[in-house]
């Protein structure tokens, strides 16, 4: 796969053609597919959990919004091959993690009478919750693993500089 390519001078000169021979991998890219999916599943439920408990959210609202927006732009860079973003991918879902672990006993705790209701049922929130954990486990793996495959490797390859016409392949022997 071409990714960049120099253009000849006019003198002549062999162009420069850049390839990065690891992105063609089977591998490579269900790896990179995996990290993009896993960032749109967290994000859908992080954004699900925010809408469901929007009532009843007092102080995470902002974060929650940042953590969605921050995942999209993870993402749409994973998807240009941006190897940058995974080790920031896979922190940010350590915290993410930590965070649901934390925050989902307690919206189970809030199925009880004397709270107040969110838009979607405590006990399904909790849920959604704590799934979002398992999802961030596997985004560090996967992200981790797509950092470890070089997706920035780069190969340069220098195309012959175009022939004049009537010349031969090899200079005349001197006598």
């Amino acid at each position: 796969m071409v990714m960049g390519v120099m253009a000849a001078t006019p003198e002549g000169k062999p162009r420069v053609i850049v390839t990065h021979p690891n992105r063609d991998k089977a591998v490579v890219q269900a790896t990179r597919a995996t990290v993009i999916l896993l960032l749109l599943v967290s994000a859908g439920l992080v954004l699900i959990v925010t809408i469901g408990g929007w009532s009843v959210l007092e102080g995470a609202i902002p974060v929650q919004i940042g953590y969605i927006a921050v995942y999209l732009t993870l993402a749409f860079f994973a998807g240009r091959w941006n190897r940058g973003v995974l080790p920031v991918a896979s922190a940010l879902a350590v915290l993410l993690g930590i965070f649901a672990l934390v925050a989902g006993p307690s919206w189970f705790s809030r199925d009880k009478t004397g709270f107040a209701e969110p838009a979607i049922n405590s006990g399904l929130l909790g849920l959604l919750t704590l799934l979002i954990v398992p999802v961030q486990m596997l985004l560090v793996a996967f992200a981790m693993r797509g950092f470890q495959q070089g997706w920035n490797v780069e190969l340069e390859r220098r195309e012959p500089a175009p022939r004049a016409e009537g010349y031969s392949d090899a200079p005349p022997h001197p006598a």
